[in-house]
């Protein structure tokens, strides 16, 4: 991989030597989030590397969730006293030791191996929140057991029944927090996905073999490897029982019957669901105020990454309005676009309570392990740390939208 290395003095190339000491040398010259997706992209067989980094359509969206970053600048505040700045933050009752967390991500373990508890584990390691995809192909007995604090979140099954089953089971296991992404009633057209060749489950074709061993790395490390320690993945936790296998040339994953739910099926869960709720795919002031009044604890505010409606208003867009009405009654957080430090800082001025970031670390995950999972962390939490330094903020309480300006827009 060729990165690009500036000037720097002896101490902060000293400490970051010391940082990078024992990585695996894939990922040691990583330097950023960026750097991690552009490793993953060479990693990763085509049909992975378009499910992970490719969104719907045009991905219009996928870029709007960037560009709304670029929207605004910094008003720095200087000879402030920062030397005991912290990025310590309180989440639902839950003390972490940086802002900004993993957003969810399908298929982790298929992407990198025991990609869930790779994600899960280093974010325990690091003080960030982790939520568990309900996408996943690891059970979420088994993530809860080694990762206590672990959130799960969930895509309903459209039968109350069995959507009641898997409520119970989340519950049961001992998770605090579920999350409820609501914003797939149906699936997104994702082009690039049929024509990269991918499905769930992915389908045995030589196309789809020749990927693999055109591509080692991720071949001996992650498949073989999974199939040698752990059998054929499932997914493990869209219902209460098994589902699908990865791999099939005939099974066909059961998604059907979103379409007809509605706040009253939230509702139903909010009664039956005794920890923590929050609610994910939240766009407009008038959905917040409806996760309000059924009691939620938590929303994320979010276009699902751009992978669903091609066109959606970018999260960060619709942010401070949506602060402004519910953030004193319960936790605002968002997912989309973040890449940097300044990122965070700038949805944190913005009303965020905590932000996430799921294609980032999943592709850390993919190149580095546990410990690529931790780099990213680390990264993106000394991004937070300086920025904050320069920006004169010693608390993240201090931030606000007196940090920012609006950026004029380039002609």
């Amino acid at each position: 991989m060729t990165t690009t290395h500036h000037p720097a003095t002896p101490a902060r190339h000293a400490a970051y030597e010391a940082r990078t000491t024992g990585l695996p040398a894939r990922i040691r010259h990583v330097l950023n989030l960026d750097d991690f997706e552009r490793a993953a992209a060479r990693y990763l067989p085509r049909p992975l590397r378009e499910y992970v980094l490719g969104a719907a359509e045009d991905n219009r969206s996928l870029a709007a969730n960037r560009a709304a970053f670029r929207r605004h600048e910094f008003v720095t505040r200087v000879l402030a006293d920062v030397s005991r700045r912290s990025t310590q933050t309180t989440l639902l009752g839950q003390a972490y030791r940086v802002p900004f967390g993993i957003a969810p991500v399908g298929i982790s373990a298929l992407l990198a191996y025991q990609g869930d508890l790779a994600m899960a584990l280093a974010a325990r390691q690091e003080g960030a929140c982790m939520i568990m995809s309900g996408s996943s192909l690891m059970r979420l007995e088994e993530i809860h057991e080694q990762a206590p604090g672990t959130w799960f979140q969930a895509y309903l099954p459209g039968d109350p029944v069995r959507r009641a089953a898997l409520v119970e089971r989340v519950g049961r296991v001992g998770y605090e927090t579920l999350v409820v992404t609501v914003d797939i009633p149906v699936w997104a057209n994702r082009e690039n996905n049929i024509r990269a060749g991918f499905s769930l489950p992915l389908r045995p074709t030589p196309r789809l073999a020749w990927e693999g061993v055109t591509h080692p790395g991720w071949l001996v490390r992650t498949l073989l490897r999974t199939l040698a320690t752990r059998g054929m993945p499932h997914f493990e936790n869209s219902f209460a029982e098994r589902g699908a296998p990865a791999f099939s040339a005939k099974a066909v994953r059961d998604t059907t019957g979103r379409d007809h739910l509605t706040w009253d099926d939230i509702a139903a869960i909010r009664r039956q669901w005794r920890g923590n709720l929050v609610v994910k795919g939240i766009l407009s002031v008038e959905d917040a105020r409806r996760a309000l009044a059924i009691g939620a604890e938590g929303i994320i505010v979010s276009n699902h990454g751009g992978r669903q409606l091609d066109g959606a208003a970018a999260p960060l867009r619709v942010l401070p309005a949506i602060a402004d009405a519910v953030g004193q009654r319960l936790a605002v957080m968002m997912d989309g676009g973040i890449r940097r430090g300044g990122d965070v800082l700038i949805a944190l001025s913005l009303g965020a309570r905590y932000v996430f970031a799921g294609r980032p670390f999943i592709c850390a995950a993919a190149v580095g392990g546990q410990a690529g999972v931790a780099h990213a962390i680390q990264l993106l939490q000394a991004e937070v740390d300086r920025n904050m330094a320069m920006l004169g903020a010693s608390r993240l309480d201090e931030l606000g939208p007196h940090c920012l300006l609006q950026a004029q827009q380039e002609s």
